[in-house]
């Protein structure tokens, strides 16, 4: 196992997270001495979820404007995303069902961590925990849309599972975290469905 020596731990940024350069020294599987640098971005960890309804065949979904996908070529700049956030010192479970009430409007009282993933592992240190949750219409508590104060402006939409799947095929829903579970969905659909058979 390669050794790690941390030699210098600068921060550049603490604006919103925290944005540092580490200089360390990596020791090789083979004992080779590896001076590196590498600038890291901690803004926490996250929790998703996908919303379904078998019955009806639909999905819950949200659209909001997230600026770094205007800058690298999304025109308007908004995204069709899972539902999410930070877990904001919450465990993954009690964040998911905050925000998917704040974001849907649907209370959730049963959620099931299916996954967890390192996001983007060059260069943020986050670990985003994937949930999913069964829902109907009486679970719906309010028109959700995320928080004012928190300057979010978060659309639902309610759309059958078969054009979200092709929504991914056309570029119009272009989210990882967000095609991660919509796939991850399909196959425990197609698994059902062989059981059944």
């Amino acid at each position: 196992m390669a050794a790690i020596n941390i030699i210098e731990n600068k921060l550049l940024s603490d604006n919103w997270y925290t944005l540092r350069k580490l200089t360390f020294d990596y020791t090789t599987d083979k004992g080779e001495v590896q001076r590196q640098s590498r600038e890291c971005y901690d803004r926490g960890n996250g929790a998703v979820i996908l919303l379904y309804n078998k019955e009806k065949g639909t999905v819950i979904l949200t659209r909001q404007f997230r600026m770094p996908t205007y800058l690298n070529g999304n025109a308007d700049g908004m995204l069709i995303e899972a539902c999410a956030g930070l877990l904001d010192n919450q465990s993954p479970e009690e964040c998911i069902k905050r925000e998917t009430e704040e974001e849907t409007g649907f209370r959730l009282t049963k959620v099931e961590k299916v996954f967890e993933s390192y996001m983007s592992p060059g260069s943020v240190t986050e670990i985003l925990y994937f949930f999913i949750a069964e829902y109907e219409a009486k679970m719906k508590v309010s028109d959700g849309g995320g928080h004012e104060d928190e300057q979010e402006n978060i659309e639902v939409l309610e759309l059958p599972f078969e054009q979200a799947m092709e929504m991914i095929k056309t570029g119009e829903i272009r989210d990882g975290k967000t095609i991660m579970l919509l796939q991850y969905l399909m196959i425990q659909l197609q698994q059902e469905l062989l059981k059944e058979a």
